[in-house]
């Protein structure tokens, strides 16, 4: 089996309070969620109303369809208009490793 995570900080442009920051995080989120059948979560900056982190994981039987979906995931993360990406982190392991 593999593991595969990627954690996304993002920064917000026209946010100005920490209710306007969850309406533009849950829904990216649950469009993780959907589009992927991933896990995905808000996972730090919880009190700055205009960054945040985001990470996302899933398991595969298989490597490159691992792969594939990070990738995919981040490059909608990236197409956000009302947000800045600015930097991932990547992992993907065996569950032997």
């Amino acid at each position: 089996m593999w593991i595969g995570w990627l954690e996304f900080d993002v920064l917000f442009g026209d946010v100005h309070s920490l209710k306007q920051k969850r309406s533009v995080v849950r829904p990216i989120v649950a469009e993780l969620q959907r589009k992927f059948g991933v896990s995905a979560a808000e996972t730090s900056s919880h009190e700055l109303y205009r960054r945040a982190g985001i990470g996302v994981a899933m398991a595969s039987a298989d490597r490159q369809h691992a792969v594939d979906v990070l990738d995919a995931a981040e490059r909608l993360v990236a197409a956000h208009p009302e947000l800045e990406l600015l930097s991932v982190r990547r992992r993907i392991q065996r569950s032997d490793d």
